[in-house]
């Protein structure tokens, strides 16, 4: 480390330090509340997707959820000459609970990477936003793919962090199976193309959302698909193949790519997201999505090291989370979704 990288950092050392009210930084603390609030804030807006999804201070470890799911109709009409009007609760009443489990986000930076940041006058802030981004994607691998909450995590074993915590599908699968689709006709497969369940990945969408979908969700038109980029292009790349030759006709494939649809819902291309599956539900900024990211107020510890025999400053951060879909009865997933592979088989 430079002489000018280490007064960068000790600055940098030192503004932590006190923006949390202790002496040293490199002995673990516990985050004050506004600040943990700050880098949750920075957390969600390095990532556009997290942008569109809930992010929730609880003050307890477990409890109810936080988000409005409606499971009941409220209308009616008493006579109350006979009874007392009595109002109904419309609040999903299934018993789900969330549980945030304990997580750690530690990272790493090379004194190399510090010395070449060091020359910028946002040094500090640099310094933070590099730890945040890589909890945004770990957040993402976690909500997307995982599966447990395993004591001890194996991360070779589990290249998208399926044990660090479960994520939104799993979520799905475990407590509203029959909302999430696993095969068709043919055991543990979704058929798209000619001969198969579905001729296209719009009827598939379709289907999912007339009979997997709450009735009351099933035409909202504000619902997102959330898929990877193969499965929209299995729509899209046969017309660019076609029509993206011809002169007349290129103007209208542009506007069409432009405004792209699938099942009449706008599709949405995600990091980490599983292969050959589509989840439908609503995500919107301003906490009206129906996915969310809890974290547990307080529950926020951290201590930097620089630790000299690795030539590195270690950044060591834990925070309880947990990842909740508020009302099941707005999402549906469909998995092992195969197409024909062109020699009389699905792949």
């Amino acid at each position: 480390m430079q002489n000018e990288t280490r007064n960068a950092f000790d600055a940098y050392s030192a503004q932590v330090a006190k923006l949390n009210g202790v002496g040293d930084a490199s002995k673990k603390f516990a985050v004050d509340p506004s600040v943990e609030q700050t880098l949750e804030t920075v957390v969600q807006e390095s990532s556009s997707f997290l942008q569109l999804v809930n992010s929730y201070g609880v003050d307890q470890q477990k409890g109810e959820k936080i988000g409005l799911s409606i499971s009941t109709t409220i209308a009616g009409r008493t006579d109350t000459t006979v009874n007392d009007r009595v109002p109904t609760d419309p609040s999903d009443m299934n018993g789900l609970q969330y549980d945030c489990k304990k997580t750690d986000f530690d990272t790493a930076i090379r004194y190399s990477k510090l010395d070449a940041w060091a020359k910028f006058p946002d040094f500090q802030t640099r310094m933070r936003d590099a730890v945040a981004k890589q909890i945004g994607r770990d957040r993402l691998m976690i909500g997307w793919n995982g599966t447990s909450a395993a004591a001890a995590t194996d991360r070779v074993a589990n290249p998208l962090l399926q044990d660090v915590n479960i994520g939104w599908l799993k979520k799905l699968q475990t407590n509203a199976a029959a909302r999430y689709m696993t095969e068709g006709a043919n055991a543990g497969q979704i058929r798209v193309g000619a001969g198969g369940d579905y001729a296209n990945m719009d009827e598939l969408v379709y289907d999912m959302r007339s009979n997997l979908l709450a009735p009351w969700f099933a035409r909202d038109n504000s619902f997102i698909v959330c898929l990877t980029a193969d499965l929209l292009d299995e729509k899209y790349f046969p017309l660019v193949a076609t029509h993206g030759g011809t002169p007349t006709e290129v103007n209208a494939l542009d506007q069409m790519l432009s405004a792209k649809k699938l099942g009449g819902l706008r599709p949405a291309e995600i990091p980490f997201f599983p292969a050959r599956t589509v989840f439908i539900t609503a995500l919107a900024p301003s906490d009206d999505s129906n996915l969310s990211v809890y974290w547990q107020k307080g529950s926020r510890r951290r201590h930097i090291i620089d630790n000299p025999v690795r030539d590195r400053i270690e950044d060591f951060q834990s925070v309880n989370e947990s990842y909740e879909i508020e009302d099941y009865s707005a999402a549906c997933a469909a998995v092992n979704i195969k197409f024909p592979d062109g020699l009389g088989g699905w792949a």
